[in-house]
């Protein structure tokens, strides 16, 4: 939806999750010296202040990267995120949040490509602004990146993550992501894809994973983080999920050291969980 502001949400505990994925999916393409691209379908602004603006009126990165900010003890998927965190914060004072852009931005090497989508006009222009020295490296669209990926699949280097994870306020984006998943499959089928989902208690939301878990019959991950029970109003977010076709083989055993830290820390009643499950070739 256009009126969406994820600076609203900017650190939160879906973003942990997330973005503690996203890097470790990024980490591993660059283990090859051959060339990756980074795709992303909902690009947002690239990166948040959380002590000022849009993200102080709900403070939700207190439920998320500040519980984690400054800890000695974190499984080492988590502290590789909070150490590319860290990055855009050098004075050691947690004031900014990196978006999924700044991240690739960061773990991407001289030979990589980053393309982004983004809808919305003004994010898409923050998005221009911190990236105007990017280069050849970072393309920008301004526009629907459910559509526009189409045109950059397969990707030259036949390497890439397409993450996906639009802010399904809009109840259409289930449909639209699985139409989009299905349809990048068909023309890059060894592409990684990270779909990004809320939990919540619309039907939609619901259903969706048993949905994205017939996209392919095999080699995917699913991991979902619950954080509280249903909110008794029916509405707000109490966990997330991460679905993803072509993991990594590492990624799953680096999710079981994770996500039982993570639930413990972020965990905010008895309802907090978590889940793994998995299916390789």
């Amino acid at each position: 939806m256009l009126s969406y502001r994820h600076a609203f949400h900017a650190g939160n505990h879906a973003d942990v999750l997330k973005h503690a994925v996203v890097v470790q999916l990024l980490r591993y393409l660059g283990k090859k010296d051959k060339a990756y691209w980074y795709i992303d379908t909902h690009a947002g602004a690239g990166a948040y202040a959380l002590r000022e603006g849009y993200a102080t009126k709900t403070a939700e990165f207190e439920t998320g990267i500040a519980k984690l900010w400054g800890r000695t003890d974190l499984p080492t998927v988590l502290a590789e995120y909070v150490e590319e965190v860290a990055a855009l914060n050098p004075d050691g004072e947690l004031r900014f949040y990196p978006g999924s852009p700044y991240l690739a931005a960061r773990l991407m090497r001289e030979q990589d490509r980053m393309r982004l989508f983004e809808l919305h006009s003004t994010e898409i222009e923050v998005l221009r602004h911190r990236f105007r020295d990017a280069g050849r490296h970072v393309m920008l669209y301004e526009g629907d990146g459910f559509e526009g990926i189409k045109a950059l699949l397969p990707p030259p280097p036949r390497r890439a993550l397409v993450l996906i994870d639009p802010s399904f306020e809009d109840k259409r984006d289930y449909a639209r992501t699985l139409a989009c998943a299905e349809e990048s499959l068909k023309r890059f089928a060894t592409g990684t894809y990270a779909i990004w989902y809320p939990q919540v208690t619309r039907p939609e939301s619901q259903r969706f994973p048993e949905q994205l878990k017939r996209l392919q019959e095999k080699n995917w991950l699913h991991v979902t983080l619950t954080v509280s029970q249903p909110p008794a109003d029916g509405y707000g977010l109490y966990g997330s999920g991460m679905f993803i076709l072509n993991p990594p083989y590492t990624l799953v055993a680096a999710m079981k050291e994770t996500l039982p830290w993570l639930v413990k820390t972020l965990g905010q009643d008895q309802s907090a969980q978590f889940k793994i499950e998995s299916r390789g070739d």
